[in-house]
């Protein structure tokens, strides 16, 4: 949006990415009116994570990765975009973009990123090979793999050539396309760039694990065409060839310094514009930040050095003085069930450096710590297979480790340390936030909880990878002070989630007004309204619609379904254990097609089915439950699924049944309410194929019994589960699975998962162990019964729904015509399935699904 206003001074910034955007940000929020600014990109999108690219490919839409609009709406900036700049004048000080706009400046900035490196060889250029490295390439990427493997009726073989952070990522992006891929490294070892040779090996395992190939060693001379002038085939330099379908180049970025070359700026014989501290260029009038700012002689692609230059430069057009300290190559893997870290000196490069390693092959973990050589300074480490303690070990790099260093690298004590950081300890790489700034928010600014000091300082805004250490020190502050970290739910109860959950249990009370009336004031909000509900589910066993209790549900568990980004549902039948018949199968296919429905097999072993509006919701139910099929519970903060895999009924390597387990874990937690979704897994041997491991709780079948891991889960910071009980029988192993779910439902905060809960469980395992072998708490036969009650009060919600004519009455679009499809609602066709239109083709006319499909518009 342009504005008319006069004001000071003009900062022109080219480039609209993720660093220019914080810049940009940073400017406006202490500029006042001093700076007008014009944004300038290449790409036609609004400017957005490139981070989280890899999530596209998991359902994530553009307007899902687009960061903060209100930097681009704000009345100070104009934004142009996709124009991009195409000449600069330094004498006149002015840029001229591509469709032939002159702006002028009186202030520069320089945020054009860097570009999608090629290899040299013949035929990169083929169809079917691309980069990965704008929301246009993966969109390009994910449209050609659909459209090629319908052309040629079977999944692609692909290869992804680079072995780096992002090859990886491309990897399992292109896996989860069902693409048959291999990494192709032209080095001994993935990520060699932040990785040494055994955790490399480590890393080799696990992604091999998943079902991706790797080919070390290999260096790529040709690839090859078919007639029609697409990619299929590589030769590499040893004389070997592998067919391939697809191919994408993550072979590293260079800085897009064209301008600045062009221009006479100083430039790096390396690449990238040359920058001092304060993130200068050789003219005074420009700066540069990001990917294509050479510092000390290095340019480096990643986002939180970028971050800090745009800080730095800010603080310096707003007239005060700050300095880049320097690049952090501190990096974490992106890759779901892949976890791996490298920090600080991992190399031990330093003098005298000393490693402390654990190493433990079967598990496929390795972590390293470097120290100093009088053990007492952390330099550095590596984390491969369990990262759980980069978030308490990397803002310690450059300080005292503050401890024994197994401790952090065994995996029942890998948490946060018990020493406090210090002041210049970086907490948040991304927003370059350290322990000092977030004490200085405690005490100074008044912040008194982490929602307040994340405002406040920006620290865990990005990934949340810090989020747990933020709330430590703020606890920890607020202690010197006298005060206390408030565990109060929300402004209408004072009461933590813990609290209030046996506060109910004791009074019996069963209603949302009653207890709100005896424990809290005034009338509830959305954070306690559906924290009351799971309780009294759980503690009552009613339905989530009855009487009024149904007011406190979410909009998902309101309608029972998973509301979509275009306002449709989606409806998930429970399969236990992925079992199912191919009766069932076809009912579901007759009422996918019969509905227009979009379906998918998902991680879980589910069938979702996308794209049903309200008031079909109850027609299609009536139909799957008439078939037999039951609520699968997508929409609740509740059991979600038991993966397993084939186990002993059908693997040569399995020991137990597998599939049997997970089935009879599915029914019997099947509807249970809890603070957050849980996910249990069962494996028919050690090879961990159903990956247990990364679940609430982790099921591994051995000769001598069944072996019980608790407390892992996926999210922002994964975790592996850690072994709770060894050799279980199948009745020892239900009994400890009830007492583990129900302790953590009734002690956990509001939509605290099983992984953080667990962290911060006092006593740690041996503290659960006692807990639930020993009942040193004096509460198993407490556990025992809450199990017993929710088996015998569960019902299915949508059969006790679809009997019932007063709750069938909010299944409508509109109220004074309960049948008509909301005219919002438009899906075209895509890969032969329907999916939501977009905008530009909802104003075109997209298609109306209306019980079936009335038109096809491609």
């Amino acid at each position: 949006m342009s504005s008319t206003r006069p004001t000071t001074a003009h900062v022109v910034v080219v480039g609209a990415g993720m660093v220019a955007h914080r810049f940009v940000e940073s400017l406006l929020s202490r500029s006042g009116d001093a700076w007008r600014v014009t944004l300038i990109g290449e790409e036609r999108r609004l400017p957005y994570d490139r981070v989280a690219l890899t999530s596209f490919f998991a359902g994530a839409s553009a307007d899902d990765l687009t960061l903060a609009r209100s930097v681009t709406e704000d009345e100070r900036v104009e934004f142009l975009g996709d124009d991009p700049v195409v000449r600069l004048d330094r004498a006149a000080r002015r840029v001229v973009t591509r469709s032939g706009r002159s702006v002028g400046y009186d202030r520069l900035v320089l945020a054009t990123g860097s570009y999608a490196a090629r290899l040299a060889v013949d035929g990169f250029d083929l169809e079917g090979c691309f980069v990965y490295r704008t929301l246009d390439d993966v969109a390009a990427l994910r449209d050609f793999v659909a459209r090629r493997s319908a052309e040629l009726g079977r999944p692609l073989v692909g290869t992804v050539i680079g072995g780096g952070l992002l090859g990886l990522e491309a990897a399992g992006a292109l896996h989860g396309l069902d693409v048959d891929c291999t990494v192709v490294q032209s080095s001994d070892r993935l990520m060699s760039a932040q990785l040494d040779q055994p955790a490399g090996d480590a890393l080799r395992r696990l992604i091999e694990a998943r079902g991706i190939g790797v080919r070390t060693g290999a260096i790529t001379t040709r690839l090859d065409p078919d007639a029609a002038g697409r990619v299929t085939g590589l030769e590499f330099r040893d004389g070997s060839y592998a067919r391939t379908d697809v191919v994408v180049f993550t072979v590293g970025v260079r800085p897009r310094d064209e301008l600045a070359r062009h221009a006479e700026l100083q430039v790096d014989p390396r690449g990238g514009v040359v920058i001092d501290a304060a993130c200068r260029t050789s003219d005074r009038r420009i700066l540069a930040v990001g990917e294509v700012a050479s510092f000390e002689g290095q340019a480096v692609g990643l986002v939180a050095p970028g971050y800090a230059m745009a800080e730095v430069a800010a603080t310096g057009l707003l007239g005060g003085e700050a300095e880049f300290p320097g690049f952090d190559l501190s990096t974490k893997l992106k890759l779901s069930g892949v976890d791996v870290a490298s920090f600080g000196d991992a190399f031990a490069q330093t003098p005298g450096a000393l490693d402390v390693v654990y190493a433990d092959p079967i598990a496929g973990v390795y972590k390293k710590l470097v120290l100093s050589d009088d053990a007492k300074t952390l330099l550095g480490g590596i984390l491969v297979g369990d990262a759980s303690a980069y978030g308490s070990l990397r803002p310690l790099v450059g300080g005292a480790l503050g401890g024994d260093p197994a401790g952090y690298l065994l995996p029942e004590n890998a948490a946060a340390p018990k020493a406090e950081l210090p002041d210049a300890a970086l907490v948040c790489s991304c927003n370059s936030v350290t322990a000092g700034a977030i004490r200085h928010a405690v005490h100074e600014e008044g912040c008194g909880d982490v929602a307040a000091v994340k405002a406040c300082t920006k620290a865990g805004a990005a990934c949340g990878s810090c989020v747990m250490t933020i709330k430590k020190i703020v606890g920890t502050e607020l202690a010197k002070t006298g005060a206390t970290l408030s565990t109060a739910l929300c402004e209408h109860f004072a009461l933590s989630r813990r609290q209030l959950f046996d506060a109910v249990r004791v009074s019996g009370l069963s209603t949302f007004s009653g207890v709100i009336e005896r424990f809290g004031t005034g009338r509830g909000c959305d954070i306690c309204k559906p924290v009351l509900a799971s309780i009294l589910s759980t503690l009552t066993g009613t339905h989530v619609l009855d009487g009024e209790n149904a007011t406190l549900q979410d909009t998902n568990d309101h309608v029972m379904a998973n509301m979509q980004k275009d306002g449709s549902y989606s409806v998930v039948p429970r399969i236990p254990g992925g079992e199912i018949t191919p009766h069932g199968l076809l009912v579901i296919g007759q009422v996918a097609q019969d509905f227009g429905l979009y379906t998918k097999i998902t991680g879980g072993q589910r069938i979702d089915m996308f794209g049903a509006r309200l008031e079909q919701l109850p027609a299609i139910w009536k139909r799957l439950v008439d078939e037999g099929f039951e609520s699968g519970h997508a929409y609740g903060k509740s059991l979600r699924t038991v993966k397993s895999c084939v186990g002993s009924t059908w693997c040569r390597y399995g020991v137990q049944d597998a599939v049997g387990m997970a089935v009879r874990l599915e029914l019997r937690y099947r509807g249970l309410r809890s603070p957050h979704k849980i996910k249990l897994g069962v494996s028919g041997c050690a090879r961990e194929c159903a990956e247990a491991r990364g679940k609430d709780v982790g099921v591994i079948a051995t000769e001598t019994g069944w072996n019980l891991y608790v407390g892992g889960n996926g999210g922002f910071t994964p975790r592996h589960a850690v072994l709770l009980a060894e050799s279980l029988d199948d009745d020892a192993l239900i009994t400890a699975i009830d007492r583990f779910l129900m302790y953590y439902i009734f002690t956990a905060d509001r939509l605290q998962r099983t992984a953080p809960w667990f962290e911060d469980l006092e006593g740690g395992i041996e503290g659960l162990r006692a807990v639930i072998f020993d009942d040193s708490l004096g509460i198993c036969g407490d556990l025992d019964a809450a199990v017993a009650r929710h088996l015998d009060g569960y019902e299915d919600e949508w059969k006790a729904t679809l009997d019932d004519p007063e709750k069938l009455h909010r299944f409508a679009s509109f109220v004074n015509a309960p049948d008509t499809p909301d005219p919002s609602l438009a899906y075209t066709v895509e890969r032969g399935q329907p999916r939501p239109a977009t905008e530009e083709e909802r104003q075109g006319g997209g298609v109306l699904i209306a019980g079936t499909v009335l038109e096809v518009r491609r």
